[in-house]
Formats: C-alpha cells, sequence, structure tokens
C-alpha cells in the first residue's frame, strides 16, 4: 500500500475525519477545568487536557475497531473501517492505540501524582468499554465513565481532590452519554440484533425515547445542582436554557426512529455540551 493510502488508513482509524467523538469527550472536561479553576483556568493544564483529549480519543477509537473488526463488516455503516477491510491489520490497531496512550500518559507528567493515578482508570475503562457490548446490557453507561474521566482529572489537576460538585458532574456526564449514544445505537439497532451485540437501544426497546428522555432529565438536573454548588450566577441558566432546547429537538429528530434523524440527533449533542459550557462560563464570569 503506498504511504499516503496507508497515512489516509490510519487518519480514518483515529476519526480525524470526525471530531464529534472529541467534542463530546471535550466538553465535560472543560465544564471541570472551568468549574475547578473558578473560570480562570491555567493555561499549561488547559493544553495538557485539550491534546490529551484528543489523543485519548484517538486511541479509543483505533481499541474500538480492533475489538470490532469481526462484526463491523456485517454493518453496513462500518464495513468500510480500516481494521475490517485490511488495509490496517489488528495488531496494527493495538500498536496505534498503546502508542497514542503512551504519549498521552508522557502528556501528563507535569501534573500531580494523584492526577496521573486517575489516568490509569481511565485508561481500562476506555480499553475496557468497547468489549462490553457482548455482554453488558448497557456499554453506554460504561462509554459515559469513559467519556466523563476528564472530569475528576480536572478537579485533581487543579485543587488535587475531588469535591462533591464534580461526582454530580460526572454522573450527570454519565447520563448524557448514554442519552447520545442511545440515540447512535438506534441507528445500528436492527444490525446489533442481527449480530447479538448488546446495546442500550436494545435494552430499552420500545421505550428508548422516554429513557432518552429521562437521561437529558437526570443530565440537567445534575446540572443546576453544581451551579448551586459552585455559586454560579444566574447567567448560568442562559446556556441551560439554550441546551435544553437541544435536547427537546433531539427528542423530537429521536421519535421517529429513522437511522438518518437518530445519527443527526447524536452529532448535535456537540452544541448542547458546548451550550451548557457557556452556561458555566457567564455563571463564573457575570456576578
Amino acid at each position: 500500500m503506498p504511504l499516503t493510502e496507508r497515512l489516509k488508513a490510519y487518519a480514518y482509524l483515529i476519526r480525524l475525519d470526525k471530531p464529534i467523538g472529541t467534542l463530546l469527550l471535550l466538553w465535560p472536561t472543560l465544564w471541570a477545568l472551568w468549574l475547578a479553576s473558578s473560570g480562570i483556568p491555567d493555561l499549561t493544564i488547559l493544553f495538557i487536557f485539550i491534546v490529551g483529549t484528543f489523543l485519548m480519543r484517538s486511541a479509543g477509537c483505533a481499541i474500538n475497531d480492533y475489538a470490532d473488526r469481526g462484526f463491523d463488516r456485517y454493518v453496513e455503516r462500518t464495513k468500510g473501517r480500516p481494521v475490517t477491510s485490511g488495509k490496517i491489520s489488528g495488531k496494527e490497531a493495538v500498536a496505534v492505540a498503546a502508542s497514542l496512550a503512551l504519549i498521552a500518559f508522557l502528556l501528563i507528567q507535569p501534573l500531580n501524582t494523584f492526577t496521573k493515578q486517575l489516568s490509569v482508570l481511565a485508561l481500562l475503562v476506555a480499553f475496557v468499554y468497547p468489549f462490553t457490548k457482548r455482554f453488558f446490557a448497557m456499554p453506554q453507561a460504561v462509554l459515559g465513565i469513559a467519556f466523563g474521566f476528564g472530569i475528576p482529572m480536572a478537579y485533581a489537576a487543579i485543587l488535587n481532590f475531588i469535591p462533591l460538585e464534580a461526582w454530580v458532574l460526572f454522573v450527570g456526564n454519565i447520563f448524557w452519554a448514554i442519552a447520545y449514544d442511545t440515540a447512535y445505537a438506534m441507528v445500528d439497532r436492527d444490525d446489533d440484533l442481527r449480530l447479538g451485540l448488546r446495546t442500550s437501544a436494545i435494552t430499552f426497546g420500545k421505550y428508548d425515547v422516554l429513557a432518552i428522555a429521562v437521561s437529558y432529565g437526570i443530565l440537567f438536573v445534575s446540572q443546576l445542582w453544581v451551579a448551586q454548588l459552585a455559586d454560579l450566577s444566574n447567567y448560568f441558566l442562559v446556556g441551560w436554557f439554550i441546551a435544553l432546547g437541544c435536547s427537546m429537538y433531539h427528542l423530537k429528530l429521536i421519535s421517529t426512529r429513522g437511522r438518518e434523524e437518530c445519527f443527526l440527533a447524536f452529532r448535535h449533542n456537540n452544541w448542547l455540551g458546548g451550550f451548557l459550557f457557556l452556561g458555566i462560563v457567564l455563571g463564573l464570569g457575570i456576578h
């Protein structure tokens, strides 16, 4: 394979063409960094977390493609992925994931010991998640833990301890992930049923839209609780209400249960996360 084609395959492996995953991982991390630093994050720590988020999401994609290599070929949406199509070997995918995780670990060396210890747990969850689709009825919850680990790590890096508001933020993020990834799983539900995989879309069944609505509800209540704990001003509600409007739009889309509508709802969650971040910035910055 020519070098340019190989590089292109590696780019697809780590989803450079689909930044939505990185953004869904980044927003909760930014929420935590701003809250933990009272709105003025250290630029070095901010840089480390932004780059680390990209590296760990990329590593997660590589290990996910390795884990799903035997299933992806039977799904129209994923059959062209580099590993299952044979452009990249399974060993190469594992090597890419390990290399990116190592770079991410080297990146956090300037941070305190507590943060480094948490990073090991974060790595473990990220690498275990792709395999939970074989036996766990709610792998989306595991994804939420993996995608939310930047929250306790951010507080640990800045405060060297994890307060209650961090755990409330963390739990809320788990339910946010259940909401958006259930919408994503609804796209592939028929294929996943045929292949014997487990997803929340299958587990919730005909109550899928209701379950997503409840998950969004827990997210928004948790954000209000965090706002109270962090003593945010009422300007926080500007972002909160816009994000709430986004969730209503998502529910309208997924209520059709159409593949394109569910996928659009999933991708639009980037805006929801961004508006919640806007609320936190306003709540901290304007009193």
